[in-house]
């Protein structure tokens, strides 16, 4: 039998019309808020393009070999191998390795609570729901609070002791210069670092523990069975970003790399593993611009249809006396709602255009009243050169 259990609730009409009144307020504060969002995402659209131009034209690439003091201040770009003093360590677990960062991720077998609600409208208004609550016991990295459960008893998780963990590096190396945590923390290219049945002996010294310890797959296994885990056991693998090289634009202060602050306003420091020319990851960082800019108005546009769906809500509750003249009537505010998230996103997006990029508009603008008047005088053009048709006169017999 499976473990779940359905919870029945009703709401009644005059209830679910109260509820949809406090749905206009969340609505036109959600509709408020994304207006600014969007006028936001512009003017940080237009502010990382300038900064990404302006350190385009502005840096220098420098080798690695010898610190030059001409170049402090300046933004710079550099590329070579990270080198670090020493290697990586899991004391728990007597893990180490030669590389840049170590990850641990301890996952705990604990009861996880999953619930699917179908809601049936009444003649009347009425709204029933029945949820059903399931349970089942999973792999998770963090704790299930199994106190939030609907139904806590008998499926109460025992607390995590074991955490996942990152093991990095305090500083590299790259040529004369020093790595320092903001240039480490943005390195990636963590590749899952696999333990191996030799390794067994040095972790189980190292394991403090009570549970049974076991490698398994590649990782380590805290419990009695491997094949059938049971509540509270753990399973735990490692990642591993390796030395390697890297490229870094930065602005140089002294033999170490910081943030490089625009006359634009945005601070620059990029990282890239591999070798990268700086014209490619200043393409790279425009093209990113470009994505989150379109997302965060995707999302724009998505909210806005929710909070006018909100704002708009209570003209379904209350046709829902008829629960298929409520249907009929969400259909429709569905469809305006869209149509006003359309047309108050975009007319957003466009005083913002206006507002931070006033030359760009006027000259879009411009260019398209001039389109508009060009096909309009081509359009009388033709049809005064067009031939006007004679009526023929016909033989009289």
């Amino acid at each position: 039998m499976s473990d779940s259990f359905q919870e029945v609730t009703s709401v009644s009409w005059f209830g679910r019309i109260k509820r949809a009144v406090g749905g206009v307020v969340i609505g036109l504060l959600l509709i408020v808020l994304v207006v600014i969002g969007l006028f936001w995402n512009e003017g940080r659209a237009v502010q990382t393009a300038r900064s990404l131009a302006e350190g385009s034209g502005a840096v220098v690439s420098i080798g690695t070999e010898t610190v030059d003091a001409a170049n402090d201040g300046k933004l710079v770009h550099v590329t070579g191998p990270v080198t670090a003093s020493g290697g990586l360590a899991d004391p728990d677990f007597g893990i180490a390795a030669q590389g840049l960062r170590l990850s641990r991720t301890a996952e705990m077998y604990q009861w996880k609570e999953d619930s699917k609600s179908e809601t049936t409208k009444k003649l009347g208004g009425g709204e029933e729901t029945v949820t059903t609550y399931s349970y089942s016991r999973v792999w998770d990295d963090s704790q299930i609070d199994s106190s939030d459960f609907k139904k806590p008893d008998g499926h109460q998780n025992p607390p995590m002791a074991i955490h996942s963990k990152t093991f990095q590096i305090p500083d590299g190396r790259l040529g004369a210069f020093n790595l320092g945590t903001p240039v480490l923390d943005r390195i990636e290219g963590d590749k899952e670092f696999s333990l191996t049945s030799s390794q067994a002996a040095a972790i189980k010294a190292a394991y403090t523990g009570t549970k049974p310890l076991n490698v398994v797959d590649g990782k380590i296994y805290l419990g009695s069975d491997t094949t059938s885990p049971a509540l509270g056991d753990y399973r735990i693998g490692y990642e591993l970003a390796p030395l390697g090289v890297v490229s870094i634009v930065a602005r140089q202060t002294g033999s170490q790399f910081e943030p490089y602050q625009t006359v634009a306003g945005d601070q620059l420091l990029m990282v890239d593993t591999g070798d990268v020319p700086a014209a490619k990851m200043f393409a790279d960082a425009v093209s990113e611009n470009t994505v989150i800019t379109w997302l965060l108005r995707a999302a724009g546009l998505l909210l806005l249809t929710i909070g006018f769906a909100l704002f708009l809500s209570p003209i379904g509750v209350i046709l829902d006396v008829i629960p298929f003249l409520g249907s009929m009537a969400r259909m429709g505010t569905g469809i305006i709602a869209f149509f006003l998230a359309i047309l108050v996103g975009t007319a957003t997006i466009a005083i913002a255009w206006f507002w931070y990029r006033p030359v760009l508009a006027a000259g879009i603008l411009a260019a398209g009243l001039i389109a508009a008047a060009a096909v309009y005088y081509i359009g009388r053009s033709r049809k005064a050169a067009a031939p006007v048709a004679t009526p023929s006169v016909g033989a009289t017999s």
